[in-house]
């Protein structure tokens, strides 16, 4: 079996196949058309699977960060053992998840992309808290800040910046690394884009995956940024 006559597992059949030549275009409205339900689809598990990728990431990263912010001989084993798991080839990584989780199911996939977003998120938010001012945290602790206290009030509110941009970089990492999932059937819009080559590499099935990923990357940066600027107002201040 070539691979351009492979199909992800569980991909639907396209409206019509695809011809080489001027009948093959990159894009088109015609396939737009005819396939929207598939294309509104995809879309929306990639988006839900990176929305819930990022989510459970910031909740054990940060923790993660915490803890080697207090506890300093445990800094280089949280990072050794994160950036591990950074260095796994995500191919390899899925395809040891996959037979022990479902070879068809999306948990595999999530829990990959949880692991890769770990480090970046991990690193941000330790750099984000090591970056509060010695004199900040002496301040706090003078006007009666215990350790949970200065972290909840002041250490966590000015690494926001640090955690924020920890969380853009992973979300564009998710977003990218989610089509890898297309090789079981879960790669949200990486099923267009591996569907579109075992199409006869019907092109504009490869386009739309291809520029509704980058759209998505982009959209979700700039929601971001923005959410971040309304988190930290004073970074606004301090810049103008």
């Amino acid at each position: 079996m070539s691979f351009l006559s492979w199909a992800p597992a569980g991909a639907p059949p396209l409206a019509a196949p695809a011809d080489d030549g001027p009948g093959n275009p990159w894009f088109s409205w015609q396939y737009v058309r005819d396939n929207s339900d598939i294309i509104l689809d995809k879309l929306g598990f990639h988006v839900g699977i990176t929305i819930e990728t990022v989510i459970i990431a910031l909740l054990v990263a940060v923790p993660l960060a915490v803890l080697a912010y207090w506890i300093k001989p445990l800094t280089g084993p949280i990072l050794a053992l994160s950036g591990i798991l950074y260095t796994i080839p995500s191919l390899a990584l899925l395809a040891l998840l996959a037979p022990l989780l479902g070879a068809t199911s999306r948990v595999p996939v999530l829990i990959a992309l949880v692991l890769y977003a770990l480090l970046i998120v991990v690193r941000n938010a330790l750099t984000g808290l090591t970056q509060v001012p010695d004199e900040v945290r002496d301040a706090a602790a003078g006007m009666g800040y215990g350790r949970y206290g200065r972290l909840w009030r002041v250490e966590l509110p000015l690494a926001l910046p640090g955690i924020v941009t920890g969380l853009r970089l992973a979300t564009v990492s998710t977003v990218a690394l989610v089509t890898i999932g297309s090789i079981i059937g879960n790669g949200g819009l990486g099923d267009l884009i591996l569907g579109g080559f075992a199409n006869n590499f019907y092109k504009a099935e490869i386009l739309t995956g291809t520029v509704l990923c980058v759209a998505l990357a982009l959209v979700l940066d700039l929601a971001l940024a923005g959410f971040g600027r309304l988190l930290t107002p004073w970074s606004r201040r301090r810049a103008s």
